[in-house]
């Protein structure tokens, strides 16, 4: 049962918070998003049925075929790398955008959102663990790029998404996500807004870790849903 496979990542993220060792800004509320990558749209209606308000899904893609045979509802989050040339989509079709990369990308999410008259709320997504195959801010372009924000009058930077290295090590992970809580709170110091106010980091194998170092969102597929379907085509 979904519930009870909620129940129980609830009931990890409760220990993780327990085992902090000081007070994070971030909070004590973690969101659960739901992860529901190469899983049928069926997957959608039932996490929002469970209680899963928020939606994850990596291609802009799928999740325009998901919603356009689901009735309108969640909260959904784009966490997929984004080329230029789905901007517009992923403005039209996400609420939140976790993955905006570099500065490229947020030139085109902001033009597409004037376009749609729309402020587009995103995230800022730092490679900490410095991998080559990954996306992500360098954590020094992460700070140079935090003074040009205000250069794009239709993109609210909401906070920082972390990916931290796969280690058959969980606990390898931990300096990577301490680090996107110091890039996090770096953030909300220069920009002095309340709602800079997301950190997401934490999947399946690590979200423990990334509770324990100050996340309040953690992303979250195959602990609820089991394995992806890859013969899936959207």
């Amino acid at each position: 049962m979904l519930e009870e496979k909620i129940a129980a990542v609830q009931a990890k993220i409760n220990e993780a918070l327990a085992h902090r060792k000081e007070e994070k800004i971030t909070g004590n509320t973690v969101t659960i998003l739901a992860v529901t990558k190469n899983h049928p749209p069926e997957i959608v209606t039932e996490a929002l049925q469970a209680g899963l308000t928020h939606i994850g899904e990596n291609r802009v893609q799928e999740a325009m075929h998901k919603q356009e045979v689901l009735p309108p509802g969640g909260t959904w989050h784009l966490i997929g790398h984004l080329q230029t040339n789905k901007a517009k989509h992923a403005v039209e079709h996400f609420a939140l955008i976790e993955s905006a990369d570099s500065a490229k990308i947020l030139e085109h999410i902001d033009k597409a959102a004037a376009g749609l008259g729309k402020v587009q709320d995103v995230l800022l997504q730092i490679n900490e663990a410095g991998e080559e195959q990954k996306s992500g801010f360098a954590p020094d372009d992460f700070r140079a790029v935090i003074p040009t924000l205000s250069s794009y009058p239709h993109i609210r930077v909401r906070g920082v998404m972390v990916i931290a290295q796969a280690t058959d090590h969980v606990e390898e992970t931990r300096p990577v996500f301490a680090a996107g809580y110091r890039d996090f709170v770096y953030l909300k110091q220069q920009l002095q807004r309340e709602d800079v106010d997301i950190l997401s980091m934490g999947m399946t194998h690590d979200y423990w870790i990334a509770v324990e170092e100050g996340a309040n969102e953690i992303r979250v597929g195959s602990a609820l849903f089991g394995a992806r379907d890859y013969s899936l085509k959207f």
